[in-house]
């Protein structure tokens, strides 16, 4: 059986220690311009402490973005939630869209779950996000 040509990610994380919450633009802009060489879109939301990223692409495009991602100082226990294969992509608009959440119990509800039922929580909140990308 062959490699889905999509692979669809939701993981979390929370911000480290010592770092500030305007450290985001960073990630978010570093993020963009490696994430389009790569073929990778999808959402980034972020509730002051909590990180929630959906994102798709091709397979050997995550994985190494996953490495990344658990590599980088700036947040810590990082999770992957949900992982599977996608038929076609949910973010056509952009590389990666930023939104804030002004809930953080939406942060925190999603970070409490696991598997399809994380993913289906991040899904429905997505409408309420006022997204950035």
């Amino acid at each position: 059986m062959s490699a889905p040509a999509l692979l669809e990610l939701l993981y979390v994380s929370v911000l480290a220690p010592r770092q500030r919450p305007t450290v985001v633009g960073q990630i978010v802009a570093q993020a963009r311009a490696r994430n389009a060489e790569r073929g990778i879109t999808g959402l980034l939301v972020f509730d002051g402490l909590h990180f929630c990223q959906h994102f798709e692409g091709p397979p050997d495009a995550l994985a190494p973005l996953m490495d990344r991602i658990r590599q980088d100082a700036r947040h810590e226990d990082v999770r992957v939630l949900y992982e599977g294969p996608r038929a076609e992509r949910r973010y056509h608009r952009f590389d990666l869209g930023f939104a804030q959440s002004d809930e953080p119990d939406d942060m925190a509800g999603i970070h409490a779950l696991e598997g399809p039922a994380a993913l289906e929580r991040f899904l429905a909140l997505r409408p309420s996000f006022d997204v950035n990308g």
